[in-house]
């Protein structure tokens, strides 16, 4: 109990410390338009999120950045159990994912607005970001099982079953966890960047487009934060959801 509260403290010390470093930036420079502190930015957002519009813009942004993380997730594990069995398609899918991986992202957001128009594009840009991620680590995970152990199992004819739940999942638990840390926040980045440049109506990055032409820095950090703060309680509920699914998995 004490550790958990010494914890706690440290934690909103460290977030207290970067909150007054960023207040006092903004004092200090004491100009606007170049920057806002979170005061003044709270105050913005709250005034922003007593629109519909703002709403509006959070629910379109957020279905099309978890739809695109979720099926890139399903499609990068699924994948990677078929490969970690079949040398052959790992073989054929490693050029696919390494080039996925080093597109820039705003080259990937432009072919996917000549492909599909700017409404899809932040989804599947999402889930490009989201597959490889689950890809790798999944496989990396599959190939951390022991081999002894994966014997044995073969040698008592233990059920598939048994095995995944009694081998697989206590290994991978940690790096399915690895994967969607990474990913949720980076799908939510590349959603707003490619709806940035797409600009579909009511979305973040459309929001952060207009903040922008009309010199609304604190509307620019506004939006920003929403971003942040979604994507920290995107982060969240999944990884609850994540670690249910596998503590029930296991037993």
């Amino acid at each position: 109990m004490r550790e958990g509260l010494k914890a706690q403290s440290k934690e909103l010390f460290r977030w207290c410390f970067w909150l007054l470093l960023w207040e006092l930036a903004a004092r200090l420079l004491h100009n606007r338009l170049l920057l806002v502190g979170p005061l003044e930015t709270l105050g913005v957002l709250f005034r922003m999120a007593l629109g519909a519009s703002y709403w509006q813009a959070v629910r379109n942004s957020t279905l099309r950045v978890l739809g695109g993380f979720l099926t890139g997730a399903l499609a990068g594990i699924g994948l990677a159990v078929l490969a970690e069995k079949r040398e052959g398609l790992r073989w054929i899918l490693s050029p696919f994912v390494n080039v996925i991986k080093a597109i820039p992202v705003a080259s990937f957001v432009v072919i996917l607005l000549i492909w599909v128009g700017n409404r899809n594009a932040s989804l599947l840009i999402c889930f490009f970001v989201s597959f490889p991620i689950f890809y790798l680590n999944t496989l990396a995970g599959l190939g951390a099982t022991p081999r002894e152990l994966l014997e044995v199992a073969r040698l008592y004819r233990l059920s598939r079953h048994t095995r995944v739940r009694a081998l697989y999942l206590p290994v991978l638990a940690p790096f399915l966890e690895s994967a969607l840390s990474l990913s949720v926040g980076v799908s939510f980045k590349a959603g707003a960047a490619a709806e940035l440049i797409g600009q579909p109506l009511l979305s973040f990055g459309n929001g952060l487009y207009r903040a922008k032409i009309y010199l609304e820095t604190g509307e620019v950090f506004a939006w920003t934060l929403s971003i942040v703060l979604f994507a920290m309680l995107a982060e969240r509920l999944l990884s609850l959801l994540l670690r249910a699914l596998l503590s029930s998995g296991v037993k």
